[in-house]
């Protein structure tokens, strides 16, 4: 490992920073003692975070408002991400969900989440691997979700979910031995703005969880160097089983009566 690069504070940059999961991210590696990028579209949620964060921890954290959606943007924030002089853990964590059955839901939308899920990921992995693997080592978490493991319902967001899965996981196998180690984190139903402002599932409490859990459970498997990081034992249960033929129709049919139903 270049041994300058241990002088210059360790980074970790965040999209979809502005709450939620990627909001609990950036408070949990700030507690770690991180500088921070973060990076959302919306400019006072994310000024007042970083504000919070820097007066609690101490820490560096610089904010950049970016539809990564939008190419133009992406490319801005690529642009920051090779002058960074350490950056050690990159959070892929933008998204949005799609309601409503797939033919049904205008064009436009799907390009606009293969776009954010898929493309600005994968570009933002690009941009930093050069710079991790002369270093030695990082952290790259593309933050996927349950519907990337097992296909219900929602075409489009678990298709992109999934291709993060997959994506996770070769390149884990490609980069290993470099130090640099890469992780699809799967959560299933988690308290926050994504599910608040969409049709409320009707699952048990059980299967819920919090940004909290979800956030140490990702950065503690991250440690053991595991690339499918599934918080929750009735969800690890879940994807275990999803594979199975035998099994899955069960899911399936339970998944009806649990989740929201999609306008006909």
């Amino acid at each position: 490992m270049d041994n300058s690069s241990s002088q210059i504070p360790s980074t970790a940059l965040i999209t979809g920073a502005s709450s939620g999961i990627g909001a609990e991210f950036a408070n949990q590696l700030a507690a770690q003692g991180y500088g921070l990028v973060l990076v959302a579209r919306r400019e006072d949620r994310l000024k007042g975070l970083a504000s919070d964060l820097e007066i609690k921890f101490q820490v560096p954290v610089e904010v950049i408002m970016a539809d990564l959606s939008q190419v133009p943007h992406l490319e801005r924030v690529v642009s920051r991400v090779v002058e960074l002089p350490n950056l050690q853990i990159l959070v892929n964590n933008a998204g949005f969900g799609l309601s409503g059955k797939f033919e049904q839901i205008d064009m436009r939308i799907h390009e606009l989440a293969i776009q954010l899920h898929v493309l600005a990921s994968v570009r933002l992995v690009h941009a930093v691997l050069p710079g991790m693997l002369a270093r030695g080592g990082g952290s790259i978490i593309n933050v996927a979700s349950m519907a990337g493991l097992i296909p219900l319902r929602n075409v489009t967001y678990g298709a992109t979910k999934a291709y993060l899965v997959h994506f996770s996981r070769t390149l884990h196998q490609e980069l290993l031995g470099s130090g640099v180690r890469v992780q699809a984190l799967c959560p299933g139903f988690v308290y926050t703005e994504f599910h608040s402002s969409r049709p409320a599932p009707r699952s048990p409490r059980f299967m819920w969880s919090t940004a909290e859990r979800v956030v140490s459970a990702s950065l503690a498997t991250l440690e053991r160097d595991r690339v499918i990081c599934v918080p929750g034992r009735i969800y690890r249960l879940i994807a275990a089983l999803g594979t199975s033929p035998l099994i899955f129709p069960l899911i399936s049919s339970a998944a009806r009566l649990i989740l929201p139903r999609r306008p006909s």
